[in-house]
């Protein structure tokens, strides 16, 4: 158990020296929190006021209003909320999926592989957004069905990439021996070859938020993901395009921020990439 612990606290302490990644951890952070607590600030993102339309930036709107007279900034933090959640569980479910696929494929081989492999190409060959279309004929367009497409539909490449690797670390020594001391093959999985892929995971399920966050945005601006009264950062960029001559910061700001995101999301990746396997020491 020290053991495990005094790593880890390396491993904290070797990405506390990539500067650049903590700096892009805190700003995920510090947009993860406004939106989270954007109500405490009293907030209203849901009141109209249709004679103050349109209206500018303001000590009593810091962005302005919509084209409903509703401020602004209040939408932009909900619609961060909605964005974010929807972006992280899909890509927490989608990566559960593709590393459970990939270490079973890669470990135990033959028809299993093949099995899956076929699985992840045939899946892969289907236009996602053929796959989306069909899945919202059975599914009311909301919170939780993207969740559910973007999740059930995006672990293809994790799981090739856990399986490749997954696939060069069965052949060492230590994973041979264990099999052959008669480890049972979920416990060989977990203690040794789960550990030794950890970084490929990483970088997979850094990949798949920043992924996961755009094809929600992609989703909702064409009208097929978060459905109103609700609104995402994609909703709101499909509100504002009617009005890019009159208001452009109501396009301009949620466009910035889910660039913002899914850059500081790749960036904090590398960094825990880096930590964990050394690069920095090499």
């Amino acid at each position: 158990m020290t053991t495990v612990r005094s790593a880890d606290a390396t491993v904290w302490r070797r990405f506390l020296q990539r500067r650049g990644s903590v700096a892009a951890l805190i700003v995920i952070l510090v947009i993860a929190l406004a939106c989270a607590l954007s109500p405490l600030f009293g907030l209203d993102g849901t009141t109209s006021d249709m004679s103050d339309r349109w209206a500018g930036p303001s000590a009593a709107h810091l962005l302005g209003t919509d084209n409903l007279g509703r401020d602004y900034l209040a939408r932009v933090l909900s619609g961060g909320g909605i964005s974010l959640f929807v972006g992280f569980s899909s890509a927490l479910a989608a990566t559960l999926i593709g590393m459970i696929a990939g270490l079973t494929a890669g470990y135990f081989g033959g028809i299993v592989d093949d099995l899956l492999m076929r699985l992840v190409d045939l899946l892969s060959a289907i236009p996602w957004m053929l796959l989306v279309i069909v899945a919202s004929v059975f599914f009311r367009p909301g919170l939780w069905t993207m969740v559910l497409i973007i999740g059930t539909l995006s672990w293809m490449t994790t799981a090739r990439l856990v399986r490749a690797e997954t696939l060069s670390v069965r052949e060492r020594t230590f994973v041979g021996y264990a099999s052959f001391i008669g480890v049972r093959s979920p416990l060989v999985i977990l203690r040794h070859v789960l550990p030794a892929v950890v970084p490929t995971i990483i970088v997979a399920a850094t990949a798949t938020i920043s992924g996961a966050i755009l094809t929600e945005s992609a989703l909702s601006f064409l009208g097929l993901g978060i459905q109103a009264p609700l609104a995402s950062w994609g909703s709101l960029l499909t509100t504002a395009q009617g009005s890019l001559q009159k208001a452009p910061l109501l396009a301009v700001v949620p466009g910035l921020l889910i660039a913002t995101t899914v850059f500081c999301v790749n960036v904090v990746g590398n960094g825990i990439r880096a930590a964990v396997t050394r690069e920095d020491e090499r």
